[in-house]
Formats: C-alpha cells, sequence, structure tokens
C-alpha cells in the first residue's frame, strides 16, 4: 500500500468517524438502538481499496478522497464542507476580513455543482444576472465539482477592484456563459416600505442580519401612521440573514403561540414562544416567498402560516434553516457541518422540506434569449434589464388574498 494511499484512507477515516458517530448517536437517540459506525467505515475503506487495486487506470486519490468526502457531506447538508489546513487558513482570514465579493450565496443543494441561492440586490452579481438557480462549473478556470463549498466562497472574496472569472450555466442557456465580475464591498439591502392604497402597507425585506427586525418595527410603525390597515411582508430574495431574526420578525406579527424550535444532537432543544410585548402589527398579512427566501425568512414564514396568522403566497423557499459550526480535524483542517436544525412550529425541518405557500404562484419568468445569445455564450452576460415585467403575478395575487377576491374565486371553483 503506497504512502499517498495510506494518508487517502486516514484522512477520510478521520472525517468519517467524526460524521458517523454524530449519525450513530442520531439513529440511537432515535431509533432506540446504537449504530456502529465503524462498520460503515470498513465498508468504505474496502470500496476504496479496490478502487486502487482493479480501476481501468490509476487513479489520481487526492480525487478520490475529495469526491468522496464531498459526496458523504452533501448527503447529510447541502451548505457542509470540508475544508484541508491550508483552506481553514483562508476561510477564517477571510470570515474575520472579508474585504471585497460579489454578492452571492452558494449552495450544493440540488446535486455535486455548486449552484447559486442568491444574488444580493445591487450586488455585482446581481448586475451581471446571476440568479437563483444558476450553476457554477468554476472559479477562475478551477473547476467547482469537488471544490469545498466554505472555499469557493472563500475564492469570491478578495481585493476591492480585483475581478474572478466564473463559468456559469444559466436557466435557459445551452451552454456555459463565462462572467467576470468586479469584486465590491457588497452591503445589505436596505428595507423597502410604501403605501399600495389607502389601507394596505408594503414592506420589503431583503436582508435579516443582525437587529434588521428593530427596522422593521420601526417601518411598520411607519405605515401604520400613514394608514396600512393591512401588510404585504415581501421575503423575495430574502437570503442573507442571522437565523434568529427570523424568530424575532416573526413575533413582530404574533401576541401568542410557538414562533419555532432549534434542536440537534450536541444542541439543547429551543422551543421559541411569540412574546406578546414585542408584537406590532394586528392587520391583516400576506407573505410573499420565492426559491430565492432562505434562512431566517424561511423561519418567519413557517411561523406565521402554521399559527395561521398570515397567508404564504408565490414560490415554494429554497430550504435553508440551520445552525453551523466549524469542527476541527486532525489534518489541521475541519469540517463545517449543521450541528442543529429549526423546525417549524408543526415540527418540520426547514432545512429539509422548505416553505410551501398556501397560495401556490410562480415567480416571473425569465426573459427569453435573443437568437445571438442562443447560438452562443456571450463573454460577459447583458446586464440585467432595468425595465421590470408589467405584472408582478405574486404580488397581484397577494392583494386578491387581502381583497378577498381569491377567497371568492375559490368559492365560485367549488360551486
Amino acid at each position: 500500500m503506497s504512502n499517498g494511499f495510506k494518508y487517502s484512507v486516514v484522512t477520510v477515516s478521520a472525517i468519517l468517524v467524526t460524521l458517523l458517530l454524530v449519525g450513530a448517536m442520531v439513529g440511537q437517540s432515535q431509533e432506540g438502538s446504537p449504530a456502529d459506525p465503524y462498520k460503515h467505515i470498513n465498508v468504505f475503506t474496502e470500496v476504496f481499496a479496490k478502487i486502487k487495486a482493479y480501476y481501468v487506470e490509476e487513479p489520481e486519490m487526492k480525487n478520490v478522497t475529495l469526491g468522496a468526502v464531498n459526496g458523504l457531506l452533501v448527503s447529510l447538508d447541502p451548505f457542509a464542507s470540508y475544508l484541508n489546513a491550508d483552506q481553514y487558513k483562508q476561510y477564517l482570514k477571510t470570515k474575520e476580513d472579508p474585504k471585497a465579493g460579489v454578492g452571492l450565496l452558494l449552495s450544493r443543494k440540488y446535486g455535486y455543482e455548486i449552484g447559486i441561492v442568491d444574488a444580493i440586490d445591487g450586488s455585482p452579481a446581481d448586475k451581471a444576472g446571476l440568479a437563483t438557480g444558476d450553476i457554477i462549473e468554476a472559479i477562475n478556470g478551477i473547476s467547482t465539482r469537488d471544490m469545498p463549498l466554505a472555499y469557493a466562497d472563500v475564492l469570491l472574496h478578495g481585493e476591492k477592484g480585483t475581478t474572478v472569472e466564473l463559468t456559469v450555466l444559466r436557466l435557459r442557456r445551452p451552454e456555459p456563459t463565462k462572467v467576470t465580475l468586479t469584486r465590491a464591498v457588497v452591503t445589505p439591502p436596505a428595507l423597502e416600505s410604501k403605501m399600495l392604497d389607502k389601507e394596505t402597507g408594503y414592506l420589503a425585506v431583503a436582508d435579516l442580519s443582525a437587529g434588521k427586525s428593530r427596522g422593521v418595527a420601526a417601518a411598520v410603525a411607519s405605515l401604520q401612521k400613514q394608514g396600512a390597515a393591512k401588510l404585504v411582508l415581501d421575503l423575495r430574495h430574502s437570503a442573507v440573514c442571522v437565523p434568529e431574526e427570523g424568530i424575532a420578525l416573526a413575533n413582530l406579527f404574533l401576541e401568542k403561540g410557538t414562533l419555532g424550535s432549534l434542536s440537534g444532537q450536541k444542541v439543547k432543544k429551543q422551543q421559541f414562544e411569540a412574546v406578546a410585548e414585542k408584537a406590532v402589527f394586528k392587520g391583516e398579512l400576506v407573505v410573499l416567498t420565492n426559491r430565492g427566501t432562505a434562512g431566517a425568512a424561511e423561519i418567519a414564514a413557517a411561523a406565521l402560516l402554521d399559527n395561521k396568522r398570515a397567508q404564504v403566497v408565490g414560490e415554494r423557499t429554497y430550504g435553508d434553516a440551520a445552525q453551523r459550526k466549524a469542527i476541527a480535524t486532525d489534518d489541521g483542517g475541519a469540517v463545517l457541518l449543521a450541528v442543529a436544525k429549526y423546525y417549524s412550529p408543526g415540527g418540520k425541518a426547514i432545512q429539509d422540506v422548505s416553505v410551501t405557500p398556501s397560495v401556490a404562484v410562480a415567480d416571473m419568468e425569465p426573459e427569453p434569449l435573443d437568437e445571438d445569445e442562443s447560438a452562443q455564450a456571450k463573454p460577459t452576460p447583458a446586464p440585467k434589464p432595468e425595465a421590470k415585467p408589467a405584472e408582478d403575478l405574486i404580488l397581484k395575487r397577494a392583494l386578491e388574498v387581502l381583497s378577498g377576491k381569491a377567497v371568492q374565486a375559490a368559492a365560485q371553483g367549488r360551486n
């Protein structure tokens, strides 16, 4: 057995022990009988050895190792990563001093490729037209297939004014597109509030970073002073977040009831209850969601829906509500893994099932391709059109729900 092969087995086995012991304890708590993680490690090691001995050509064991580790992690948590020692150092440095970035939130939720959860409004990525569901195949020419998710985020950051080239597979485009983005300091989107008519307020919350719920409370109070007795809470493309802000946001509209819970095998279960004094709005409420709604926004939407406080109108949310932690490995690296999940008041793990709206409406269709765009990919995509579609179908349906027209239409359909 070569030294390289031994090292690969030891590296993977160390990670497997960490993860499978987690699985064993979960299995014990859920099924009442202990699981044997070492049995699974033995199977894995044997398969690893067979690959080394019988594959059609001498395999690059480093790639085999990374592929195995990534496959294991993605099966548990689409946002998980294993970082080697050098990558982990870069990751910590970026966390301490993020400098500039491109405004992308990433995941491996739908497979081994790195996908875009959302592009922050006004960011370089947003201005280039990148959106939820796009796939990043390479960063600066480096394939992302076996790239740790957290390391991909590291590569997107750097000095302000420097560039990064992405190879992106975009919706309805047959070939990958090269996109060059210039890094910039990305600021969280501001709250958007306005009156839609004399009694209906509109509040778009595209960012739920720390303390943002206090700004929401102030904006709601301002709308009420303007006459708002009904409210549209727009959580579409709200993915930048601190999960706890989702609980705080829901409490602004609920005087009583369970807002959700957090639990994990190493995290003591916490159940969050509404505090009456924190509620600021008692009128009719509709919440808007789409595929870019993630994290804290999903926690809030689930709480309001399960408590029958609001109708949720739009698309199924992304599915990301977890507490994550960097767990050190013996090689100096780390595993970034979900250690606890947020659950809806109804007991569903939001990361696993997302939030399904009570009134389903598809978000706006993507712009059709020009003939030359269909024929070949351009070096850089055209900027996102400034002009919005004539009609926001999700908002339109939300207003129908508030006016009672949607209920009337449903009743007529049953007759």
